[in-house]
């Protein structure tokens, strides 16, 4: 069989993306390498590719229920989070997407105006805890962020590229709306869901402010806003000369916290691969 000779194209390509995967790569390699390298040799010679296998850090973080609380909480706030969030977001944009008599446009009105004014701070805060009483609850923390105006954007265009034809024959069949939302919209739209919910999921186990704002118990707190106080808690002890002896491994700590955090969300990509390049194209165009 003949062999095909490379582009220079190809080959260009094949070299600016392998420098782009380095440019990745590296930065998070030596975050990891970081974690279990001695705080006496960051402190020296600064960040190394190889490590010395110091596990002070991470037996300082593993050590009390603290972190495994956060892990929970964390899990916790994206899971039910995601779940309710793909399920909002996905029936807001099927009945924009729809063009639906009565409430399409004002669903679209309501969609897009949070992506151009904020009701500010104070309102949200009155809200959550004066109106709705949802102080120290895991759900102060899911419902002020459930929508995404641009996620429901994005899935509006994708479910807009779906063959109108499929969805006629579904009602001449006599299907209604919500049969035709559940039983093919939904299974045709597998790489956007994906794609979303990962959004979702990365946005609820990255943020920290609202945590910050509404959960006072420190058994509730999630994992982000956990290491955010360990981190300003070590920084402040650094700085007490009483402390000084006590040689807590700052940088140490702080890279074996970021690994600590990051790890269970980049679990998350494997699965969603298959979907993630094709449901960002769905969703890249116009319907």
């Amino acid at each position: 069989m003949s062999t095909r000779k490379l582009e220079p194209f190809t080959i260009v390509s094949i070299i600016g993306v392998s420098f782009a995967v380095l440019a990745c790569a590296i930065p998070f390699w030596m975050i990891i390498s970081g974690s279990f390298t001695s705080e006496t040799k960051l402190a020296t010679t600064g960040y190394s590719l190889f490590p010395d296998f110091d596990f002070t850090a991470y037996k300082m973080i593993l050590t009390g229920p603290a972190v495994l609380d956060a892990y929970l909480a964390s899990l916790f706030i994206t899971g039910v989070g995601t779940a309710l969030s793909l399920a909002v977001t996905s029936g807001l944009s099927w009945a924009i997407a729809r063009r639906l008599p009565g409430i399409s446009r004002p669903l679209t009105i309501f969609s897009y105006l949070p992506m151009l004014f904020s009701g500010g701070l104070v309102p949200l805060y009155l809200l959550v805890t004066q109106y709705l009483h949802l102080q120290n609850s895991y759900f102060s923390v899911i419902l002020p962020l459930l929508v995404m105006p641009f996620l429901v954007f994005v899935q509006v265009s994708a479910f807009r590229q779906l063959p109108e034809s499929i969805f006629e024959s579904a009602k001449i069949d006599g299907a209604g709306e919500l049969r035709i939302f559940f039983t093919i919209a939904l299974p045709l739209s597998k790489p956007i869901l994906a794609v979303v919910g990962l959004f979702y999921a990365v946005h609820y186990w990255n943020d920290w402010f609202m945590a910050l704002l509404f959960i006072d118990d420190p058994h509730k707190a999630p994992l982000p806003l956990v290491l955010q106080n360990l981190i300003s808690n070590i920084s402040f002890t650094q700085m007490l000369p009483q402390l000084a002896e006590a040689a807590t491994p700052v940088y140490q700590l702080r890279l074996a916290l970021t690994a600590v955090a990051i790890g269970p969300i980049l679990l998350a990509y494997p699965f969603a691969q298959r979907y993630f390049v094709k449901g960002i194209t769905l969703g890249a165009t116009k319907g």
